[in-house]
């Protein structure tokens, strides 16, 4: 029975090692001794953007279904984690494999200007999107100049 090997193309060697380097970060700055960070199989990729109003989360989880996902807001620091789970193919033999399962997080300091009673989340074609607003005194204010 051949070995199943993980294909990997030249182009993307290079954001394998970026995604390796994050989790590295990630896991050394953001998840000290938390058995979800440390059992962690792949990252997700994602997109963190900030308005004046919220910050927004796109993170890439095509296959996932919503009830294998948690989301938490604790200490300013918003974490997702949960599971791909690989479908099974009894009477069938990999070629080529590519793509990721198992258990994945990623954690998100935000600070405490968050509103927690207000953070969203939702589903659009695999892209989970995650609004965290923010609160009221944290918005800039414009000061007119007299």
């Amino acid at each position: 029975m051949a070995e199943v090997m993980r294909y990997t193309s030249p182009t993307s060697l290079l954001s394998e090692l970026q995604r390796e380097v994050d989790r590295l970060f990630e896991n050394f700055f953001g998840g000290w001794l938390r058995p979800e960070v440390e059992s962690a199989v792949w990252t997700p990729t994602v997109d963190l953007l900030e308005t004046d109003d919220a910050y927004l989360i796109y993170m890439d989880l095509p296959g996932v279904n919503r009830d294998q996902v948690t989301i938490t807001f604790e200490n300013g620091t918003l974490q997702v984690s949960g599971e791909r789970v690989q479908p099974e193919h009894k009477d069938a033999q990999y070629h080529r494999m590519e793509r990721w399962y198992g258990r994945f997080f990623r954690s998100f300091n935000l600070g405490q200007n968050v509103n927690p009673d207000k953070i969203k989340a939702h589903f659009e074609n695999g892209v989970l999107v995650i609004e965290a607003p923010k609160t009221e005194e944290s918005k800039p204010v414009r000061i007119k100049i007299s």
